[in-house]
Formats: structure tokens, C-alpha cells, sequence
């Protein structure tokens, strides 16, 4: 399975320390040049950031995408590794993006990428039984200003609490 990541999930399990829980779920996974550059030279001295290199030396494959005039196109709706992210994913025809921001997801879609993004990583985790209190996660993201709204919080508790996606 192909799977990209963006900066945002790789920070925000860095920070409460399983960023593992990608590799578990998917063995390898790619990143490309832009979120390289944001997470480990940029974030170099942000809380988490070490775990994020030593993971580029084993599972995280770093790639360079091919289509720079696409990059620079999705730009004007999207950052740079978001535009990087779905560029790339169109060129290794990626089985699934790993974005939290709503703007990307939804062009995402719209290109039949999949997506998913920190919050369900940590659900998938625990579906699988990698995750024991997934509720004891999303509080130490949001603890690390991992903003999740209020309403979605809540719905995501209830969701848990009965099992379900």
C-alpha cells in the first residue's frame, strides 16, 4: 500500500510520542521533499521533531516530486507540502494521503485520493488494537495544540465509546 504523509500527522503523534503507530499500520511510508524540509530542518528543535529523521533513515522514504508546475499551481489554495502531497500522490497513484487540513482533503477527494488524517490514524490504531485509551490521545494532542473543535471532540468520544468509525 502507498501511502503519503503530510507534515501535520507526523508532528502531532511526534508530540505525544507515536509517530510508530504509522509504521505499524503501514509498514513504509513516503513523504516528499517539502514536508522533509517543514518537519525535520524547520521543526528541527520542536518537541517530537527527533523521532521524524531517525524514522526518514528506515520507514519514511523521502521522494522529490516530478510535476513542479503543479506544485506551484496548487499553491495558491494550498501550502507547499499540501500542493506537494497531492501531487505526489498522483504520481506513485498513492493508495492513501494522510492530511488533517480541510482544504487538501477535500481536493484530495476530489482527485479519488484517499485520505485520512491524525485523529483517524489514532482510531485506526486502536481498531487494531495498537491503541489501548484513544481518548488518552486525542487529549494529549489537543494538550499540544493539536486543535480539534469541540464539537467534533465530542462526537468522536461517543463514536468510541460505541465502537464505531
Amino acid at each position: 500500500m502507498k501511502v503519503i504523509s503530510n507534515s501535520s500527522p507526523l508532528i502531532a503523534l511526534s508530540s505525544i510520542k507515536e509517530l510508530d503507530l504509522i509504521r505499524k499500520l503501514w509498514g513504509r511510508i513516503i513523504i516528499p521533499r517539502a514536508v522533509f524540509t517543514e518537519t525535520v530542518i524547520a521543526g528541527k528543535k520542536k518537541p517530537g521533531s527527533s523521532q521524524i529523521p531517525v524514522a526518514c533513515k528506515s520507514w519514511i522514504k523521502v521522494t522529490n516530486v516530478k510535476n513542479k508546475q503543479e506544485v506551484v499551481a496548487l499553491q495558491a489554495v494550498l501550502d507547499e507540502g499540501e500542493a506537494e502531497v497531492i501531487t505526489l500522490g498522483q504520481e506513485v497513484k498513492a493508495d492513501l494521503l494522510l492530511l488533517d487540513n480541510k482544504e487538501p482533503r477535500l481536493f484530495a477527494r476530489t482527485l479519488n485520493l484517499g485520505v485520512l488524517g491524525t485523529i483517524g490514524i489514532i482510531k485506526m490504531a486502536w481498531r487494531k488494537g495498537l491503541v489501548v485509551d484513544p481518548v488518552s490521545k486525542l487529549q494529549q494532542l489537543r494538550q499540544k495544540g493539536f486543535w480539534i473543535e469541540d464539537v467534533l471532540f465530542n462526537k468522536i468520544l461517543s463514536d468510541l465509546s460505541q465502537g464505531e468509525d
